[in-house]
């Protein structure tokens, strides 16, 4: 059986066979038995490589982090995480660049903006914190619920959401809807600066953009 640590866009754990593009953490999340008891333990969310070096590791290994896989990029900023400063340096450079022009009076180091995007990302009970915009408000990269659907907006288009990649929605939401959007709103202002552009999208809407 496939372990729960597959991460979707609402950021919540699944156990799906399908592994995906990204590693993350997010702290010691299970038990000795591998079991998920917490859906977060640090304030500290990032989004990792698959790969690192020669870094070879047991997954759900007791009493080390949690081991969390998302599809692709758009996924793990829905989910609320961010790049990892160590094996994705280049990537949270760009990350960090961003955020000092977007948010030039907020926290710089790592520490204080992860607490900021805690506060964007859960609310009081737990809970995945949503808002509302017009679909046309937001920038690629953005992940939206619409009726049921998780859509992520790429490539002036709109792709329905899977744990194994991305299918053009057959009845794209009009331009004038509010939508829930799920990726937390300091990202989306990041991603409407420019940030979208360097983001790692899954392949399958790649192809067909």
């Amino acid at each position: 059986m496939p372990l729960q640590n597959r991460v979707d866009p609402h950021g919540q754990l699944h156990a799906f066979r399908a592994r995906g593009c990204f590693m993350g953490n997010r702290g010691v999340l299970h038990n000795d038995n591998r079991e998920i008891i917490r859906n977060w333990k640090l304030q500290r969310w990032i989004t990792c490589a698959l790969v690192h070096g020669n870094v070879k590791r047991t997954l759900m290994t007791p009493g080390a982090y949690t081991e969390l896989f998302f599809l692709d990029e758009p996924t793990s900023y829905a989910a609320g995480h961010r790049p990892c400063s160590m094996c994705r340096n280049a990537q949270y450079k760009l990350f960090k660049a961003a955020w000092a022009e977007a948010f030039p009076n907020s926290p710089q180091t790592s520490d204080g903006i992860d607490s900021k995007l805690h506060e964007a990302r859960i609310q009081a009970d737990g809970r995945q914190r949503v808002w509302q915009r017009k679909i046309s408000e937001l920038p690629d990269g953005t992940l939206v619920e619409h009726l049921g659907e998780t859509v992520l907006l790429w490539g002036r288009r709109q792709w329905r959401w899977s744990f194994t990649g991305y299918d053009l929605l057959a009845a794209p939401v009009q331009k004038d809807q509010v939508v829930d959007i799920l990726t937390p709103e300091p990202i989306v202002r990041l991603f409407a600066a420019g940030l979208y552009e360097s983001l790692l999208v899954h392949s399958t809407a790649l192809n067909r953009a």
